[in-house]
């Protein structure tokens, strides 16, 4: 067969890449700007994005680092500096207890996600993955050529159990992934019973990847946790995915890290050196020098989060009053995961059919639940501002009483 023949029958790409779905969220973000530079007054309420900007103190420290020449390849795992500033954090906010061979740089949560998946999973395995789930968890199940196995916890008000773990734990299982607070439906697990997952995973010899990028956005009067305060003989078992995107509005920087056992990051760390190398040389620095100050951080998070709160406690009560419109009060994150199955029927047979009208119509963008493994909700996202959402909710409420 020579070329032209080739080119013609099209290119034979790999069967991991077939078997994976483009990213549905960033789908319906791109779709409602497309809109958008058409001219239309669309309200976009799909991003999973801080509409806030990035502190400017560290915007500051980032400058510092492009001064002090911080721009050249640093360790696969991340400058120094960067690894034993994040140890120093977990130490003085949470008391975790953490080695420098535990703690990986990563290029957001995304990469560090992907790093834990493909070192550990082998093709056939059993990956357990909460329903809802955000939309990468599968697809990168699906790449390693593995085995989805979904746990739905709508009986349990979409919150994890230990109980819902351990009866869909198979002899195959090598994996759990899960996230908290959770995108998309906002609920946050407790503390108690996330141990409790945990430990039945340890005792079964099932390892857990938390991603854990909402960690600092949990509502007064909830508690943060993260998995790095477990005693050793559970965090051998764990993977935390930590990230700066979404608690420090550093979307765009692409900044994340890994906390896993030292054997786990060397693995992790050789996938790493032959993809990515490490994150950007001088954001690595800003956020460096900023977990050096966890008061300035966190007063930077305080302002952010009471924000977000004063709109979810306006949003809620306010979609609850639309008929055929059911959602719960979310502990965490900045999203409202929407019940429609009520409104589904004759004309609108799926969640995407009502988002599909309710954009074209209204030209408000919300994000079919489909995505997330539960048609017929939506979720909606109140990482924009007040006055967008009571334009949205107006809007909403119009579309569903003609």
């Amino acid at each position: 067969m020579n070329d032209r023949s080739a080119a013609q029958k099209g290119i034979a790409f790999s069967k991991n890449i077939l078997k994976m779905k483009g990213s549905s969220t960033l789908k319906a973000a791109q779709l409602a700007t497309r809109l958008r530079e058409e001219g239309r007054d669309v309200i976009d309420l799909t991003v999973g994005e801080p509409d806030f900007d990035t502190p400017q103190f560290i915007k500051d420290f980032a400058l510092e680092g492009l001064q002090k020449g911080i721009t050249k390849y640093t360790p696969t795992a991340g400058l120094r500096l960067f690894r034993e500033s994040v140890i120093d954090y977990y130490s003085k906010v949470f008391g975790a207890a953490l080695a420098e061979g535990e703690i990986a740089a990563s290029c957001g949560g995304k990469q560090a996600l992907f790093n834990a998946v493909n070192t550990l999973v082998d093709e056939g395995e059993d990956v357990l993955v909460p329903k809802p789930y955000w939309v990468t968890f599968p697809e990168i199940v699906n790449f390693v050529g593995a085995n989805n196995v979904f746990i739905d916890t709508e009986e349990t008000d979409f919150i994890l159990t230990a109980d819902q773990v351990r009866d869909a734990i198979t002899p195959k299982t090598k994996l759990l992934i899960v996230n908290s607070p959770n995108n998309p439906t906002g609920r946050v697990i407790p503390a108690a019973e996330m141990r409790k997952i945990i430990e039945t995973c340890a005792e079964r010899g099932v390892y857990v990847l938390t991603d854990e990028c909402y960690l600092l956005f949990v509502y007064p009067p909830g508690e943060v946790f993260t998995s790095a305060v477990l005693p050793e003989e559970l965090r051998r078992y764990v993977c935390v995915a930590g990230s700066f995107s979404k608690t420090f509005a550093m979307t765009g920087w692409r900044i994340g890290y890994t906390i896993a056992g030292e054997e786990w990051t060397k693995q992790m760390l050789k996938l790493q050196s032959h993809s990515a190398s490490h994150p950007t040389s001088f954001v690595q620095y800003a956020c460096a020098r900023a977990l050096q100050d966890p008061a300035r951080m966190s007063d930077a998070v305080g302002t952010m989060l009471a924000e977000y709160e004063r709109r979810r406690d306006y949003l809620i009560p306010e979609l609850q009053k639309i008929g055929g419109f059911k959602t719960a009060m979310p502990e965490g994150a900045f999203y409202a995961f929407v019940d429609v199955r009520e409104l589904l029927g004759d004309k609108y047979q799926r969640s995407a059919d009502l988002v599909d009208a309710l954009l074209n119509s209204k030209y408000v963008a919300t994000t079919d639940g489909e995505g997330f493994g539960a048609d017929g909700f939506i979720r909606i996202s109140y990482a924009t501002s007040m006055e967008n959402l009571e334009r949205a909710v107006e809007k909403i409420a119009r579309f569903i009483d003609q």
